[in-house]
């Protein structure tokens, strides 16, 4: 069974776009992992500051080994460096001004799912 994890991070909007950048400059690192299905970053429209960060797993063990793999690793690095040159910490609360203001990680099973049909 399918498994989601949901980061949501609290964003002022004067970081919006940094964090956008941070994610961006991120792209492709998490497709390549064993047991990775889907990724999405979802920008708040109205009436929050709360991105969430989507990404689906085949398991829970599948995601428990990326987290601790090197690509993670390596990934979190590239931001906190990135965040250091720019002067704002990371997207996930580290170093100084940092992106988000705020992270919490919520788990869920896939109990049911449909796609298009085709």
């Amino acid at each position: 069974m399918s498994v989601v994890k949901i980061n949501v991070l609290t964003v002022p909007a004067e970081m919006r776009e940094e964090l956008e950048k941070r994610f961006s400059n991120r792209a492709g690192m998490v497709e390549s992992a064993d047991g990775f299905e889907w990724f999405e970053l979802l920008r708040p429209v109205e009436g929050t500051e709360r991105y969430l960060v989507y990404t689906r797993w085949r398991s829970e063990e599948d995601f428990q080994k990326w987290q601790q793999g090197e690509a993670f690793q390596r990934g979190h690095a590239q931001a906190a460096q990135a965040a250091a040159q720019s002067g704002h910490g990371h997207g996930h609360g580290h170093g100084q001004g940092p992106a988000a203001t705020g992270s919490e990680v919520w788990t869920f099973e896939v109990a049911e799912s449909t796609g298009p049909k085709g």
